[in-house]
C-alpha cells in the first residue's frame, strides 16, 4: 500500500510521530510517497532529526500558526486567529496544492498528522483519496476524556472546534493516549498507543544525577535561569527552541543549553533523574516508557489538557513556571508505570491495522467495474467526524 503523510510543523511532536509510522508501515512493506509538511510565519525549519531519517521526500506548505503573547512563552489565541485570517488567500492556496499532491501522488491513503489545512481541503475540495487522521488531540473528541476544570469553558470549547476542524470528512482518527479506552464508535475515534519511533522503544534507561528539559518557547530561559541561580548545585542539560540562540551554549558548570537533537535529547532523557518540559505529549510519554518523571508547564490550552491527563496518570505534577524545587521532591516517591511499555509496543500493530484496512478498501473501491460511489469516491469505515 502507499501513503501519504500531511504533517503539521508546529513544535516536534507531530514530526517524530510520522517518523515513527513511517518506521512501522515500510517495515511491513508499504510505500510513504511523500511527507508534506504545514510552515508559518512562527514555525522554525524543520530539525535536522527529522530530515536524516525521514526517508520519504519532503515539502512544504502554508499553514497558520501559533502566535506568541509578548512575554514569548505562551500561545495567543486572538492573536492566531488575526494571523490566520489575514492568510486567508495563502490558505486557499494551500488547499490547492494539497489537493494536487494527493490526486498526483498515487497513494491509497492520506495520514493527517493534526493539520488543519488537510482537514479543510477534505471539506472544501473533496480529494478522492481517504483521509485517516492520527494525533493525541482526538482524544479530547471522546466522550470519556477528562478535561482540566481549571483551562475554561470557552477555551475547552475552541479547541474542540479546532480540532474538528482538522479531521473533517476523516474516515476515522486515531486518537494517542497514555492509556486504553474503548472505541467511540458514533465519532470514528479510536484510542491507540503512543506512536514512539524504534530509537525510544530500544533505548535503555539510567539512572542519573541531572535534570533534563525542554522549553517549547524562548522565553521560558529568563524563569530557568533564575531558578538555577539560587540552586547552583543541581545539575541542568535543557533543550529550547530558539533559532536565534547557539546549538550549544554552556552557562556554567552545572547549566547547559541546546538546541533540539533527536539522538542528543534521546539520551540525555534517558539518562536524567528528572524531565521538565512545556507538556507536549510526545516527550511525556518518551519520558513515562524510561521511568522518567515530569514537570510540566503548559503553554496553551492543549497541553494543559496533556499535563491534566498525564498527571491524573501519575507521569508527574502541573506547574506555571520552570521552578524545578517540587519536581526534586516528586522525584523521591515517583514509581514507574510498569504497564506503559507494553502498551506503547502494541502502538505498531494496533496502527498499522486500521491503516491497512482503510488503503484496502480504498483500492477495492478503485477497481475498474466497481460502481463508483457519490461524493469522495470512497466509503468510510467509520462514521464521518
Amino acid at each position: 500500500m502507499k501513503y501519504l503523510f500531511i504533517v503539521q510543523g508546529e513544535g516536534h511532536g507531530h514530526l517524530t510521530q510520522a517518523l515513527a509510522l513511517e518506521q512501522i508501515l515500510t517495515a511491513r512493506g508499504h510505500e510513504i510517497v511523500e511527507v508534506l509538511v504545514g510552515e508559518s510565519p512562527t514555525t522554525a525549519e524543520l530539525p535536522p532529526f527529522f530530515l536524516s531519517r525521514i526517508q520519504a521526500p519532503v515539502s512544504r506548505f502554508f499553514s497558520p500558526g501559533i502566535e506568541l503573547k509578548d512575554d514569548r512563552k505562551r500561545g495567543n489565541l486572538l492573536r492566531s486567529a488575526l494571523q490566520a485570517g489575514r492568510h486567508l488567500p495563502r490558505c486557499m492556496r494551500s488547499m490547492r496544492r494539497l489537493k494536487q499532491h494527493i490526486e498526483r501522488s498515487g497513494a491509497d491513503a492520506v495520514v493527517n498528522f493534526y493539520e488543519v489545512i488537510c482537514g479543510l481541503t477534505y471539506l472544501f475540495l473533496a480529494p478522492s483519496v481517504p483521509q485517516v487522521c492520527i494525533a493525541h488531540q482526538y482524544l479530547f473528541l471522546h466522550p470519556q476524556f477528562a478535561f482540566p476544570l481549571f483551562s475554561g469553558r470557552r477555551r475547552l470549547r475552541m479547541l474542540r472546534f479546532f480540532t474538528r476542524l482538522t479531521c473533517l470528512e476523516a474516515t476515522e482518527c486515531l486518537a494517542l493516549s497514555f492509556y486504553p479506552l474503548p472505541p467511540d464508535e458514533k465519532g470514528a475515534v479510536h484510542v491507540v498507543p503512543p506512536l514512539l519511533r524504534s530509537e525510544v522503544l530500544n533505548s535503555r534507561a539510567a539512572e542519573g544525577d541531572y535534570v533534563h528539559g525542554y522549553m517549547l518557547n524562548a522565553g521560558f530561559v529568563e524563569e530557568l535561569l533564575a531558578w538555577h541561580k539560587t540552586h547552583p548545585q543541581v545539575r541542568l542539560q535543557f533543550y529550547r527552541r530558539d533559532p536565534e540562540a547557539l546549538q550549544a551554549e554552556q552557562v556554567d558548570d552545572t547549566l547547559v543549553l541546546l538546541q533540539p537533537d533527536g539522538p542528543s535529547f534521546l539520551r540525555s532523557m534517558a539518562g536524567c533523574m528528572a524531565y521538565a518540559t512545556t507538556a507536549g505529549f510526545e516527550s511525556v510519554c518518551e519520558a513515562i516508557f524510561l521511568g522518567k518523571p515530569v514537570l510540566m508547564v503548559p503553554t496553551h490550552v492543549e497541553q494543559e489538557c496533556n499535563a491534566f491527563d498525564a498527571a491524573r496518570y501519575g507521569a508527574g505534577i502541573i506547574s506555571d513556571s520552570f521552578d524545578l524545587s517540587p519536581l526534586l521532591d516528586f522525584v523521591r516517591d515517583y514509581r514507574p508505570h510498569t504497564e506503559f511499555p507494553a502498551w506503547a509496543r502494541s502502538a505498531g500493530a494496533a496502527i498499522a491495522a486500521r491503516l491497512e484496512r482503510v488503503a484496502a478498501l480504498s483500492v477495492q473501491q478503485r477497481k475498474p467495474g466497481r460502481p463508483a460511489s457519490s461524493g469522495h469516491g470512497w466509503q468510510p469505515t467509520g462514521a464521518r467526524v
